[in-house]
């Protein structure tokens, strides 16, 4: 089985699996028909005087999405396959990690609000607007002071870097869980990674949030299967429990993995302005965030207690490793379709980036259906040979999602919110984002120590 030693302080899957706020942007008011035409130009007093709107897209059409799609989107995200890894994390961390399963959940669930918060601003009125769409237009509105568009420029290098290490940890999973699968086929675990990409092709073909998030119903639905084998074999070996498993001393490294695995298998703010965005009814959304993150926090406590209590000392980094052979092939196959479905949420997410930005900057007035295929062919053939080439790449995401992780889901919305609405928060709202920003500045600080560390001894540098 894949080893995660040396990515599990990442955020999911970074990793998790971030996705794109430039899918789609201009539709915060005008919503459009089921069959009919889409109008991409957002009302004046809506639209924050700064924001350069992308081409229009005469021919096509944004279809939005429910409650439930845009909770199955954010499911799909925090219920990643590093929920495999928490039993794990409880081994490292003991009663504490407990309690940041718990803590996690909140936190995420508060930064996302905050993020969304800061496209929004009151009119005369004192009725909040939708000024801005993406993550970009909110960096950008944050750095007016500084060279134009700059912060909308390093927040899009961010998500880029992050979603396609993303990408390309799916790969490399899926071409390991093949390898494992099926151990007497003479096939080599790149030849797998292959094999995996040729499933995949058919994504340089979605277009639309709307076909992702049933992609992601499918891997919701899949993931849940995998707990569920797991937890009924639990459940069968309750006369093996023992709270006495618990550590109560933990060492400081191995806490660090720990808050790593817990704290970003919750990440999912990369994409949530777009999810907002593209919602049937926004008004939705934070109680929509309440019970995704509600749910995701009984399901991981829950599933981490029962598979710690039940193998305790000899709990593996991946809990399906301790299975018997014949669950843990069937387990094997369920993840390697979990993984596949994992794959176009980031895709998606990173291609509409790229491209984006490509059509500003060449002042296209449409976008070229035929870019659009060229640039997505091209992102799908680049993480596979990178999947395919790039020695030690676990640890090296480990270093990258220290830094992109980190900053997308806890640095940025909190100094952006500190930013944006200071005169209008609360003492103790001020209190918690300051205390959001210091601590989640010194864990990654923490985490890049570490990774560095790591991938010098792997190297032969110490």
């Amino acid at each position: 089985m894949v080893r995660w030693d040396n990515c599990l302080d990442t955020d999911e899957e970074h990793v998790n699996f971030a996705r794109r706020d430039e899918l789609n942007r201009a539709h915060s008011k005008e919503r459009e028909e089921p069959d009919g035409p889409v109008n991409f130009e957002l009302d004046a007093c809506h639209q924050d005087p700064e924001y350069k709107s992308p081409a229009p897209v005469p021919h096509a059409q944004v279809k939005l999405i429910t409650s439930w799609e845009a909770g199955w989107n954010v499911t799909n995200a925090i219920q990643g396959i590093f929920v495999l890894g928490l039993p794990y994390a409880l081994l490292h961390s003991g009663y504490s990690g407990l309690f940041l399963i718990i803590l996690a959940a909140a936190l995420c669930c508060y930064t996302g609000k905050i993020l969304i918060a800061c496209l929004y601003e009151e009119n005369e009125d004192g009725q909040l607007i939708r000024v801005r769409d993406t993550y970009e237009d909110i960096a950008n509105a944050c750095c007016k002071r500084l060279p134009p568009r700059l912060g909308g420029i390093v927040v899009n290098v961010t998500q880029v870097m992050e979603l396609t290490m993303t990408c390309i940890l799916y790969l490399v999973v899926s071409g390991n869980l093949l390898s494992y699968s099926f151990p007497h086929v003479p096939v080599t675990e790149k030849t797998w990674s292959v094999i995996a990409f040729v499933t995949l092709l058919p994504c340089v073909f979605i277009k639309t949030l709307k076909i992702v998030s049933q992609l992601s119903q499918l891997c919701s639905l899949v993931h849940f299967i995998i707990i569920l084998v797991v937890m009924t074999y639990c459940l069968t070996q309750t006369h093996q429990w023992s709270w006495a498993k618990f550590r109560l001393s933990i060492e400081f490294e191995d806490f660090l993995v720990s808050v790593g695995v817990i704290i970003f298998s919750y990440t999912s703010q990369i994409f949530l302005p777009t999810l907002e965005g593209n919602m049937k009814n926004p008004g939705e959304f934070s109680c929509m965030l309440n019970w995704t993150h509600f749910f995701a926090c009984v399901l991981k406590t829950t599933f981490a207690l029962t598979a710690f209590l039940t193998w305790g000392e000899e709990t593996k980094e991946i809990i399906t490793d301790n299975l018997p052979s014949f669950l843990e092939t069937l387990v094997n196959l369920c993840l390697l379709a979990k993984a596949l479905l994992s794959y176009p949420l980031p895709f998606f997410a990173a291609t509409e980036i790229v491209y984006a930005c490509i059509s500003r900057e060449n002042h296209s007035k449409y976008r070229s259906p035929l870019l659009s295929l060229g640039v997505r062919g091209s992102f799908l053939l680049l993480t596979l040979l990178m999947a395919m080439f790039i020695p030690h790449f676990a640890m090296l995401m480990g270093l990258t999602g220290s830094v992109t992780g980190a900053a997308m889901t806890f640095l940025l919305p909190s100094l952006f919110h500190l930013k944006l609405k200071w005169k209008k928060l609360s003492f103790l709202e001020k209190c918690a984002d300051i205390s959001i920003f210091t601590s989640s500045f010194l864990c990654s600080l923490a985490g890049i120590v570490c990774s560095t560390k790591r991938l010098l001894q792997v190297f032969g540098g110490v």
